[in-house]
């Protein structure tokens, strides 16, 4: 027997729905305040990393919002400012880049002989 006449896929379609709007609602006050901590050509610059890298672009925003709340800004950041602070995040998760030569397989691939 089904309780209250619901379903289980209606009761699961439900949850998706009522995480669905909670995500979206997240999302409007992320964007909310990101609005009122950034000026606009700040704004501008970060909508443009956000279609080039989100994650860094969602680094960034977070890095804001934190500071935001910590009470580290004053009056909203200027492009300069988020220019800064862009190159801090950069900075932090730069990965090194190497590359090994693997000399041995030199020696299986001589140049001193002719393929004619």
């Amino acid at each position: 027997m089904e309780a209250q006449g619901v379903s289980a896929p209606q009761q699961s379609h439900d949850a998706q729905d009522k995480a669905r709007q909670q995500a979206e609602n997240q999302e409007t006050a992320k964007n909310s305040m990101i609005s009122q901590i950034l000026d606009q050509a700040a704004m501008q610059r970060l909508s443009n990393l956000a279609v080039a890298k989100p994650e860094k672009a969602q680094m960034v925003e977070a890095a804001l919002i934190n500071m935001a709340r910590r009470g580290q800004l004053s009056g909203k950041m200027s492009d300069d400012g988020l220019k800064a602070l862009m190159e801090r995040v950069s900075a932090q998760t730069q990965k090194a880049t190497s590359v090994k030569f693997d000399r041995r397989r030199n020696e299986l691939d001589s140049d001193e002989e002719l393929d004619l």
